[in-house]
């Protein structure tokens, strides 16, 4: 069994490498190439009342990376515009089309650009100077911009952690302040990146660990209308963590996959609560849209994939774009295997892969590129677009790849430190867990085993009864477990054993520790 100090001497052995550990250990702007000649050139064209046109992306990173930009140049009175693609008419990132719409302007992309080879060209035949800034991987062939501020360069000295386009707007923020020699608090950002390094899924360790922690500190005490909108409406006294993931990002999320992303932007960038609230009831239909979608393609998913299966492809004609990135985290998920969903309309199909485990599927999508009309992504997620007559081979090579992969590989970065006591589930050991947080990819919620407990109480949830509310003892200690989506319902005075995440009950004004139930032994 383990204990107390030792769980926590696990946990924070995690942590040993990670040198920027506060807000005062974090990477100086200096660390990025590009960053101080892109920094002097919008300090210029601020000073020449030039307009400088945003160009961002559709997902959760892309919004808050405009919503940044944004709010910085309305501080500065400066003329500018947010471009933010609609997924459906525009596509993905800067393109010739939105470069054709501007003749004297300077250019900034915010998580995108590294591979807008075409419309760089175009800037440069239009005499528009381009100042890219990513985070994606930088292919072989970099755009011919005026500057690119993108940590993943092969001569870029920033250290070696995964971060979002956010956070990389974010720095660019950081040197224009310099050069400008301007106070500006850029603390009050950093509600708005936990948000994106948590949606897009960064490594929770490093800076990316700092920036979350202080985040969701910020968003409790935020004044933002969008935060109290969605405190009212979903009558939040305080978010939690969890809120990030599992409502925050899915509503910011919604209006790009559904709708148009531009909606989100407002929702984020208003100062008004009322716009605020008229905003949100308008992506709360997205997002029910959304789910709809989602449980459709799914379900029709499961029917063209077979568990014998290495990796799962699946496709469908028409299937709505917006939510493939979703069903394919559903998937990879279900199958324990990397995922890939394709929307199948006018002899191409679109799509976008997940990974599970320790598999890099942009490697393994680099190594069958001569398929693909064009993909771009990082380890965890990629989109991709390639010919319906191309989707077999494809299904076969992924395949023959994914079956070459150690077994170990596929398996979930969740972490079991070991065996602990019912009786040592208490509020000092929430307080070491808690202490870690926050978790996430690279920082896993710990799962711990438990063995022959005894069930004294059992109760469905749920409007159909897929979740259990369980009440276990061993001696005279006794613990509330939950039980989601479970596949074995125990019995009464059933000895059972399982593996449990440890978490936060706050039932009215008392907090105690409750077992989140993933697999009964």
């Amino acid at each position: 069994m383990l204990s107390k100090d030792e769980i926590r001497q696990i946990l924070q052995n995690r942590f040993i490498n990670d040198k920027h550990n506060s807000l005062n250990a974090l990477p100086l702007p200096n660390k990025f190439k590009d960053i101080y000649k892109a920094a002097k050139r919008i300090k210029t064209a601020i000073e020449n009342d030039e307009k400088i046109v945003v160009v961002g992306d559709y997902d959760v990173d892309g919004i808050i990376s405009c919503v940044l930009m944004a709010e910085f140049f309305d501080e500065m009175g400066t003329d500018y515009v947010i471009k933010i693609p609609n997924r459906f008419k525009d596509g993905y990132g800067l393109n010739t089309s939105i470069v054709d719409e501007f003749d004297k302007a300077l250019i900034i992309t915010v998580d995108n650009g590294i591979s807008a080879n075409e419309a760089a060209e175009l800037c440069l035949k239009k005499g528009i100077d381009l100042i890219v800034t990513d985070h994606h991987m930088p292919p072989e062939i970099l755009p011919k911009a005026y500057a690119i501020v993108n940590p993943k360069q092969k001569d870029d000295d920033f250290p070696d952690i995964e971060i979002c386009g956010a956070e990389v707007a974010w720095y660019l923020l950081a040197a224009i302040k310099e050069e400008c020699k301007i106070k500006y608090d850029l603390s009050q950002c950093i509600e708005l990146l936990a948000i994106a390094i948590m949606a897009d899924m960064m490594e929770l360790r490093d800076l990316n660990r700092v920036l979350v922690r202080v985040g969701i500190e910020k968003i409790n005490s935020s004044k933002r209308p969008a935060f109290k909108a969605i405190k009212q409406t979903f009558q939040k006294s305080k978010f939690e963590l969890e809120n990030i993931s599992f409502l925050i990002s899915p509503l910011i999320n919604s209006a790009g996959r559904m709708d148009d992303a531009n909606i989100s932007f407002q929702f984020l960038h208003t100062k008004s609560y009322e716009k605020a609230l008229k905003l949100l009831e308008q992506i709360m239909g997205f997002n029910n849209k959304r789910k709809e979608e989602e449980k459709r393609i799914f379900e029709e998913s499961l029917s063209k994939v077979s568990s014998e299966d290495f990796c799962v492809v699946a496709s469908g004609e028409n299937w709505h774009e917006g939510v493939l990135g979703i069903v394919a985290s559903r998937l990879a998920k279900h199958f324990g295997k990397p995922a890939f969903v394709f929307s199948e309309f006018e002899g191409k199909a679109k799509g976008s892969a997940r990974t599970v485990g320790k598999i890099d599927i942009l490697k393994l999508c680099e190594k069958e590129k001569d398929l693909f009309l064009s993909f771009g992504g990082h380890k965890g997620a990629l989109g991709m677009l390639t010919k319906i007559e191309n989707l077999p081979e494809l299904k076969a090579r992924l395949n023959a790849r994914c079956k070459m992969i150690p077994s170990e590989d596929f398996l979930s970065s969740d972490e079991i430190l070991g065996k602990v006591d019912i009786k040592d589930v208490d509020l000092e050991l929430l307080e070491i867990l808690e202490s870690c947080e926050p978790f996430g990819y690279k920082n896993p919620r710990p799962l711990f085993e438990f063995e022959n407990l005894t069930v004294k109480n059992v109760k469905r949830l749920g409007r159909e009864g897929k979740h259990l509310k369980l009440i276990l003892n061993k001696g005279k200690f006794f613990v509330e477990a939950l039980f989601f989506d479970f596949d074995k319902e125990p019995c009464l005075e059933e000895k059972i054993s399982f593996v449990a995440n440890i978490a936060k009950n706050e039932f009215g004004k008392t907090v105690s520790p409750q077992l989140l139930i993933k697999e009964l032994k």
